[in-house]
């Protein structure tokens, strides 16, 4: 979440919006947003295994938590890029996420 927040001038400068999930308390997810000095929402109180089948994403029942899933959507609110990880390793990074979505105005602009 820092990464995207560190980028989230340039998410707006792309009119798009970042939002965060999480299966943490309210009182947690807050305090995270105030460790961050986030910007964005962050959703909380997601349930395992309830929500994460609901997101498609995957989820550890011993822990109760839904592993990293990062989607990019499109204007439609359809998924145009998603990561799926286990793991630290695997994440869809800000600057990874803002050159996909760069990439994706590019290519309909040339399609209009």
């Amino acid at each position: 979440m820092a990464d995207f927040q560190s980028h989230v001038e340039e998410f707006k400068k792309e009119n798009v919006e970042i939002l965060a999930l999480s299966v943490d308390s309210m009182d947690k997810a807050k305090e995270t947003g105030e460790k961050l000095h986030l910007t964005f929402p962050v959703a909380y109180g997601l349930e395992v295994p309830r929500d994460a089948e609901k997101i498609g994403a995957f989820w550890d029942q011993r822990r109760k938590i839904i592993h990293a899933t990062d989607f990019v959507l499109d204007s439609d609110r359809k998924v145009v890029d998603a990561s799926y990880s286990t793991g630290p390793i695997g994440r869809i990074v800000a600057a990874d996420a803002l050159s996909h979505i760069q990439f994706f105005k590019r290519q309909k602009a040339q399609q209009s």
